[in-house]
């Protein structure tokens, strides 16, 4: 049992309460970046401890048996993992609920240990946007020598940035917005790229090696893979309302790839938040009460916040 002290919002649960995806089983409870302390274990527990510091992340079961769940990689559980809210709790008929919440209850393998010496509240977000943009760095082996793109500036995008600058990558941001150029700088980005000017977006065409797409908007994803090297990659984070547009031909002149990838399994969340703790890397939050959830969800749709609400849970 978790005392719920701080709880990211994230773009998922905006679509969730407003049944954007389908799906939402009221009362909602959303939340899925949580930090709290340890105020109770089960008497089987033997990795934590009553008084410790302990996150939750984007699930709390699996099926535990499968293979990708075998391999640590419950996150592609192929019987469906059990999210941390608005998700059919095995064997009851009730859902999960999540992290906008004074506690939460979860088995203590979909529990995360986090360090007390840094500030919860920028931990928070690293739960979800955090492994989210971790997880495809790692699997891909981003590192010195690469030159990353990162296509929007948002709650995953600055995190994309900070990452794979701390990675050794040369980082770009491709944005529709000049004025990000001083934050995108400000957060580790060696480049800028203004995507509405034709002649900047030639001169890049054939130039990365990986580009991290965290739009969920129609986009063209066609555009984005002409500036892919050969055998370049770009990896999707977002999912777009609408079928994106994609010439095959532009895959096939240049043997480039599109993929997908999805959060993290547990160690390698476990992995991630150690690699931030050692290398300094928090998000950037705005710390909200929870009262202000509306007006949050409003700017989050403005793209006014820099770059991760953060709730309060004093404030419940």
């Amino acid at each position: 049992m978790i005392e719920i002290l701080f709880c990211g919002v994230c773009h998922s649960d905006l679509h969730t309460v407003r049944s954007e995806w389908g799906g939402a089983t009221y009362p909602v409870v959303p939340g899925h970046e949580i930090v709290g302390r340890i105020v109770k274990v089960g008497n089987l527990v033997e990795k934590f401890s009553v008084g410790e510091t302990a996150g939750v992340g984007c699930m709390v079961d699996s099926c535990r048996s499968c293979p990708s769940c075998e391999e640590g990689l419950e996150q592609y559980c192929e019987v469906g993992f059990t999210g941390t809210y608005n998700s059919p709790e095995p064997g009851l008929n009730t859902p999960t609920y999540g992290g906008y919440s004074n506690q939460i209850v979860v088995k203590e393998d979909f529990v995360l240990k986090i360090r007390e010496d840094q500030d919860l509240a920028r931990i928070a977000p690293l739960l979800c946007a955090g492994i989210t943009t971790y997880s495809p760095l790692r699997h891909w082996k981003v590192g010195a020598g690469h030159k990353v793109a990162v296509v929007g500036l948002g709650g995953l995008g600055h995190m994309a940035v900070k990452l794979a600058a701390s990675m050794g990558a040369e980082v770009t941001v491709l944005s529709t917005s000049p004025e990000k150029e001083t934050d995108a700088t400000d957060l580790g980005a060696h480049k800028f790229v203004v995507t509405k000017d034709p002649q900047a977006l030639e001169e890049v065409k054939n130039t990365f090696d990986f580009i991290i797409n965290t739009v969920s908007a129609k986009v063209s994803l066609d555009m984005y893979a002409s500036l892919l090297r050969r055998d370049g990659t770009m990896i999707l984070l977002g999912v777009p309302p609408e079928a994106p547009e994609l010439q095959a031909a532009t895959l096939i002149f240049g043997r480039r790839r599109i993929a997908g990838s999805l959060i993290g399994g547990i160690a390698e969340t476990q992995e991630m938040l150690d690699y931030c703790a050692e290398h300094d890397i928090l998000s950037d939050v705005e710390v909200i009460p929870v009262n202000y959830i509306n007006e949050a969800y409003e700017r989050m749709l403005e793209g006014d916040v820099k770059y991760r609400f953060v709730i309060d849970m004093a404030s419940l």
